[in-house]
Parts: structure tokens; C-alpha cells; sequence
């Protein structure tokens, strides 16, 4: 056994002493990724069990990349009215650095947005006229209007909120709580992922978003794509029949055990549940992703784009059916959202797509009771500015990037409905008050789920890592 290996599984076994002394216990199958095949009666995660009692069983987390606009959408600022057109005061600004896009303007003219606000529902949350659906269902949200990041680029900002760190390579949050909690359904994958846009040449997405970096491959997020072939290579080929694949894995997971003895390679053991996941997905997908048994009514709930295979309106209402499954980890990719120029006619597009289906997910999810063991997160990577990139018109602007602060909303389990927290200031420039960082959000969303992200590590080459880095605190007073 190599010295490596021996670090990994004492690694482990120190883990497992610490569950097994908080009563927590731990199964076999947590040494399933270090150990010999036929030394562990099952494979499945990293943690059996959750640090302690979850609020959650899953999350839909519902990313819309590009980056909205908070000015347009929830962060009301009555003073950019007042003094629009103004330069952006040196006071508020502070230094701060600005992205070479806008960096080289001669001046930086405030921009009230072109759409009006209103407050709605007991909470009296300002929402934009851009979003009358998100308008009737405010009481059921919780608002975090201070959200912060170091990242002022689209690739290091939307790698951060999804791996903890800027750079590729890292495990995406979906991986990390499939690694800590596995599935509750052994025929679907833990982590699944969809994509939609609705508008083109927008900021591209990469796999590394979902990747499961250097833990079990078993942990990748499976991208479900629309059209007759939702996952590649999954289906048999011509000429192959179920009972011939079968047969056939029998045979390959007896030489693959075999091969273990001689190179202790956990990724053989991966790759081979990787190949019996995708053996009873055949059955299981094509069940889940059939639409057709849907009653008219949720469509009508939805919105006519549901109909529409890859949609963002048709993955929410797949959202639901994968939650329905008990998907552990549910991740919604919406490009379109950045408007560097031409922003009041752009993120119009963009609001119209997501509104009515986003408040019909929340709304289905409820009356079907899965929305108080589910958490649904919708957001960006960073914000815009206050500013206008370009030329300001009455009628047109763009916005720069802005990781000072930016809104992101929760819902569902464990988290208090009806709420605002953290404040940013009159220029919805910089935080004023209860900020929230990236790595806060991410141990916030293991923390519901019943991990702690300061326990759930993974050491690679002699290190020790974690979602949230050296950082990260629960945000304890947005919990119910």
C-alpha cells in the first residue's frame, strides 16, 4: 500500500472517529473511494451521513450567468433618479478598481433605472415592474441584498460561486454535497445540470462549472440536455439489447476488480459505478424527462415556453420532476444576462424569460409540500454599476461589472420567508450594513443541508481542502 494511500484512508478513519464520537455513525461505504472493491460492502459518498440534522434534502439553485442587474430587478435606488446623470461621486466610489471596459471613460454618469418599482406582500419588498410574477410571491422569499465577491470577470466570479475558488479545477458545490451526502435515488445521479439561454452571445458556460475536480468522478454533475439523446452515450447501441449490456458489465466489473488489486486506483471503482448509474438511468431518465403526462394547467402555471424543450421555463418545470425524483442537487445555468450596452431592452428579454416560470417552480414546489425540504436559489456572479458603461440616453444605458454588491434570493427549508437582509447604500455602490460573502453563502447552503463546511474536506496532494476554503460563516440570522 502506498504511503498516499495510507494518508487518504487515515484521513478517513480520523473522520469517521469523529462522527462515530458525535453518534452520528458511518458507513462502509465512505472508504468506498479509497479502499479495495471487495473490502466495502457498497459504494456511494464521501459522508454517509450529514454532521448534523439537515432542514434540507435539496437544492435547486437557479444561476443566472451574465449577471443581473440589482438596479433592475430588486435594488431599489431613489437617489440615482435624483441625481441622474451626475458623475459617480468620488466619496462612494473610494478608489475602487473598475474593469478595463469602463475603466477609461471620462466620466462615470449615475443611471436610474428606466422601470419602476413597487413594494408588494406583507414583507414590503421592492420588487421591479420587470418581475410581477416574482411580485406575488415575495413573502415566500428572503432577500440577501449585500451579497460580495473579489471577482470583477465573468469566468473567475461564476467559477468562485460555484467552486469557492477563481481558478478551474476545484469541485463545483453540487459535487461537494453529492461527496458528503450521496443520492436518495440509486437511479438517478446525485448532481444534474441544465442549461438554457434566451439570448445569444452571451458569456459561454464550461464544464468545469460542474465538475467534480479531484474527488470520485461519481460526483460530476450529468448535464441533461433537451432532444432525443438527454444524456450523451446513454443509450445502447445498435444491436445491443439491455440483457447483452448487461452480461456485458457483469463481465467488465469482474476484470475491473481484478485490475484494482494490482493499481488501487479509486477511479476504477468510479468509472465502474459510473457505468452501472448509466445502466439504470435507461430506464429512469426517459421517465423523468417525459412531459407528456403533465396536466394543461401546469403549463398554463409555467408559461407557453414550457412547452418548449430547453427552455428555461421547460428545466424549471423539469426541476420540479427531478426534485420529485429526489435529486440531491439540481443546477440551472440561464445565460443572456449581461448588458454592458442596450441594458432596458435586453433585460427585459431576460426578465420576461425567467419571471413566470422561476414563481411558478416556488409555487408548484409548495403545493406539492416539497418546498420545505427543498432550497431554491436564484442569482448571479456579482452586480452591475450605478454607472452607465457608454453613452447615457433618457432611454438607454448599459451597466459595467459591480462584486461590491449584488442580490441574490433563497427560499424553502430552514430559511425565514418574507425578509430583507444585509442593505447597501444610496448608490447601491457599497454595503452599508450585514454583509454576505460568496464563501458565507456556500456554508450557509451546507449548513441546511446538515454539513459542515468546515468538516467536509477532501485531502489532494498532502492538502486538505474544503467548498469554502479558509473562510465562510452560516449566515445564522436568515435561518428559520
Amino acid at each position: 500500500m502506498t504511503n498516499e494511500l495510507q494518508d487518504r484512508i487515515h484521513d478517513e478513519m480520523s473522520r469517521r472517529t469523529f462522527l462515530q464520537s458525535s453518534g452520528l455513525g458511518l458507513g462502509a461505504a465512505a472508504l468506498s473511494s479509497l479502499l479495495p472493491q471487495n473490502a466495502v460492502a457498497s459504494a456511494g459518498s464521501g459522508l454517509d451521513l450529514p454532521n448534523f440534522p439537515a432542514k434540507i434534502k435539496r437544492v435547486i439553485y437557479l444561476l443566472q450567468s451574465g449577471a443581473p442587474s440589482q438596479l433592475e430587478t430588486f435594488d431599489y435606488k431613489p437617489k440615482l433618479e435624483q441625481m441622474w446623470g451626475q458623475n459617480l461621486p468620488e466619496s462612494v466610489r473610494q478608489g475602487q478598481r473598475l474593469t478595463g471596459m469602463s475603466a477609461g471613460q471620462s466620466s462615470f454618469p449615475l443611471a436610474a433605472s428606466v422601470y419602476k418599482f413597487a413594494q408588494y406582500g406583507k414583507s414590503r419588498a421592492w420588487v421591479s415592474e420587470l418581475l410581477p410574477h416574482h411580485s406575488t410571491m415575495v413573502d415566500d422569499l428572503c432577500f440577501i441584498k449585500s451579497m460580495h465577491t473579489e471577482h470583477i470577470n465573468h469566468d473567475p466570479a461564476v467559477t468562485f460561486i460555484q467552486t469557492g475558488n477563481q481558478i478551474g479545477g476545484r469541485p463545483s458545490m453540487g459535487s461537494w454535497v453529492s461527496y458528503g451526502l450521496g443520492s436518495e435515488n440509486k437511479n438517478m445521479p446525485a448532481f444534474v445540470v441544465l442549461l438554457s439561454r434566451a439570448r445569444s452571445g452571451d458569456q459561454p458556460l464550461y464544464a468545469k462549472l460542474w465538475s467534480n475536480g479531484f474527488i470520485p468522478s461519481t460526483h460530476q454533475g450529468v448535464v441533461f440536455r433537451s432532444g432525443p439523446d438527454p444524456i450523451f452515450y446513454l443509450n445502447n447501441p445498435d444491436g445491443v439489447d439491455k440483457t447483452s449490456r448487461r452480461t456485458m458489465l457483469n463481465y467488465l466489473a469482474k476484470l475491473t476488480e481484478d485490475q484494482y488489486k494490482h493499481v488501487l486506483d479509486p477511479e476504477l471503482n468510479s468509472r465502474m459505478q459510473q457505468y452501472e448509474m448509466a445502466y439504470r438511468m435507461q430506464t429512469s431518465v426517459p421517465e423523468t424527462l417525459d412531459l407528456s403526462k403533465e396536466p394543461d394547467y401546469i403549463f398554463d402555471l409555467y408559461g407557453p415556453d414550457s412547452r418548449k424543450p430547453g427552455t428555461y421555463a421547460a428545466n424549471c418545470l423539469l426541476a420540479r420532476k427531478l426534485a420529485e425524483k429526489d435529486v440531491r442537487f439540481i443546477q440551472l445555468y440561464h445565460q443572456g444576462w449581461d448588458q454592458h450596452g442596450n441594458l432596458p431592452k435586453d433585460i427585459k428579454i431576460m426578465a420576461d424569460s425567467v419571471d413566470q416560470p422561476t414563481a411558478a417552480l416556488v409555487k408548484d414546489l409548495k403545493q406539492r409540500g416539497l418546498l420545505d425540504d427543498t432550497l431554491v436559489i436564484w442569482g448571479g456572479e456579482f452586480g452591475r454599476t450605478n454607472y452607465s458603461q457608454g453613452k447615457l440616453t433618457k432611454d438607454n444605458y448599459g451597466r459595467d461589472h459591480h462584486p461590491r454588491c449584488f442580490t441574490v434570493w433563497m427560499t424553502g427549508g430552514g430559511i425565514k420567508k418574507g425578509m430583507t437582509y444585509g442593505q447597501t447604500d444610496d448608490f447601491s455602490y457599497n454595503i452599508v450594513k450585514e454583509p454576505v460573502h460568496v464563501h458565507d453563502l456556500q456554508a450557509t447552503i451546507l449548513h441546511l443541508l446538515g454539513l459542515d463546511h468546515e468538516k467536509l474536506v477532501y485531502k489532494f496532494q498532502g492538502r486538505r481542502y474544503r467548498l469554502t476554503d479558509v473562510a465562510g460563516k452560516v449566515v445564522k440570522p436568515i435561518l428559520a
